[in-house]
């Protein structure tokens, strides 16, 4: 059955199918095509008549994921100018007061898609919430530092996004003044950085951070580093104009062969150290601090306005890392001869092995490798923001995820929760195995739709004190104090020593 509804751009038509309605590749922003595409975003031009919303719309430029990576997740995109835009699940296009969610993808910052099959919001509809998923710029597009034009342009087309739906969510039956947004690694790191940007503020109510850090930005000075070694791949003077005259295609070929000379050389001399120490040798391109969107690093920034905090749920999963090690083939090349050495690319004080290997006696460098870098990239952020948003008084919650894929060699590794979250399993037997456990996805999928609701996930909040923490788990989750803390206080005290 068609649904019609009306948004400050004009009508769009969507379909309702097992009492969910669903709008798919509605535009927030004009498309950013020729010189717009490394401008700020502006508004969608009004249309007549009624525009269909029954297909996904086009995605950011990106190249596929490397083969290993892509047999687990899909690397189904499908490019385009038109790439502002957003998809709206809702269980009652005529209702009112219902909670919105908002979810941005992850992907590094270069890659990713709101039209996932993992990311069909139909569940949450199904369960009283309306759930927005967006797409932004990505790459050279949304985060290069291109000299003449603005920083953070991706994360300029998040907020411009998010203010669309405070002016229009009420016409999907979705409430503006309880509005959270999530998202996973690199979207849960956009989520942290949101959390600290001015211009963001009042757009949403709450926050739920998934496998995330509030360090990954970069100084302008070490992005102009990166976009002087982008021009020279592309053969072109570091200008805007240069820039803007580049077809799509070579822009993507030129940032995968930045990336792969960043994990082959992550030289500080040649990047910058916030590129490398920030995006952990694995990121060219991250959000810039720029003063303005980003007046600090987004935990110094929360810290320093203790009043912009909201409630938050953030959390990790217990083995992140080994899916950057695992399927990659990048294990093999780690022993306790070269992990030193590995660590201290990432910032990481090689004495912190100790730590981890006492309690790891049968493991190998490469899952002592991997342990250390899921506590240094993900679980330390995760706690660090649960600790500052709960000196402030205001509601903070931590989870852990621990249930292992039935693909035994990838155990609990990065992105994992996200078909749980979504009560998506039967579309991600490739990463979860073939019998993942619905009772879980039962259970965390209805913490996310609690919390959206009214603020409880369904456990006791973070106290600096027992600093507990839930862990999703089969055949039972459960609360847990200060899991493998003394890895942790490890972790921090080497960083303090430096």
């Amino acid at each position: 059955m068609e649904t019609i509804v009306s948004t400050t751009s004009g009508k769009i038509r969507g379909f309702t199918r097992r009492n969910v309605g669903t709008f798919l590749g509605i535009p927030y922003a004009a498309a950013p095509v020729g010189p717009a595409r490394f401008e700020l975003p502006k508004p969608v031009p009004m249309w007549s008549g009624v525009r269909d919303a029954v297909e996904y719309g086009p995605d950011c430029a990106q190249t596929p994921y490397p083969p290993p990576i892509a047999a687990l997740f899909g690397s189904e995109c499908a490019p385009g100018d038109d790439c502002l835009h957003l998809n709206v699940w809702t269980p009652d296009p005529g209702g009112r007061g219902l909670p919105v969610l908002v979810w941005i993808h992850g992907g590094s910052f270069t890659r990713g898609s709101n039209a996932r099959a993992l990311y069909d919001g139909s569940a949450f509809a199904r369960d009283g919430v309306v759930l927005v998923s967006l797409n932004y710029r990505l790459g050279i597009s949304g985060f290069a530092a291109v000299p003449g034009t603005p920083l953070n342009r991706g994360l300029h087309d998040q907020i411009s996004a998010l203010r669309w739906i405070q002016d229009n969510i009420e016409a999907f039956g979705g409430d503006p003044g309880n509005v959270t947004i999530f998202g996973e690694s690199a979207g849960g790191m956009s989520v942290m950085t949101l959390l600290a940007s001015p211009p963001a503020r009042g757009l949403f109510q709450r926050a739920i951070v998934q496998s995330a850090n509030g360090s990954a930005v970069t100084t302008a000075a070490d992005a102009g580093k990166v976009a002087e070694r982008l021009a020279a791949e592309l053969g072109i003077a570091p200008i805007a104009e240069e820039f803007g005259r580049v077809d799509t295609k070579q822009l993507c070929a030129a940032q995968d062969a930045i990336d792969r000379d960043l994990m082959r050389d992550p030289d500080p001399a040649r990047w910058g150290n916030s590129v490398v120490v920030n995006g952990l040798g694995l990121m060219g391109f991250l959000p810039v601090v720029d003063g303005e969107l980003i007046p600090a690093p987004p935990l110094e920034a929360m810290v320093n306005e203790p009043s912009r905090a909201v409630p938050i749920l953030a959390g990790w999963n217990t083995e992140e890392f080994r899916l950057f090690t695992i399927p990659t083939g990048v294990a093999a090349g780690i022993s306790y001869d070269t992990l030193p050495t590995i660590l201290s690319r990432s910032g990481i004080p090689p004495q912190v092995t100790a730590a981890y290997g006492a309690n790891r006696p049968q493991a190998s460098a490469a899952d002592v490798f991997a342990a250390v870098l899921t506590d240094s990239a993900f679980r330390n952020d995760s706690v660090r923001v649960a600790e500052t948003t709960a000196a402030t008084g205001v509601p903070a919650y931590l989870y852990e995820f621990a249930w292992r894929s039935g693909i035994q060699s990838l155990g609990a590794c990065h992105a994992l929760e996200i078909p749980f979250v979504f009560d998506q399993l039967s579309k991600a037997h490739t990463l979860t195995g073939p019998n993942p456990p619905q009772h879980l996805a039962d259970e965390m999928h209805r913490a996310w739709v609690d919390f959206a609701d009214h603020g409880d996930p369904g456990w006791q909040r973070f106290d600096p004190g027992t600093k507990l923490v839930h862990t999703f788990d089969s055949p039972q989750s459960r609360d847990v104090s200060d899991p493998r803390g003394d890895e942790l206080r490890a972790l921090r005290e080497s960083r303090a020593s430096r």
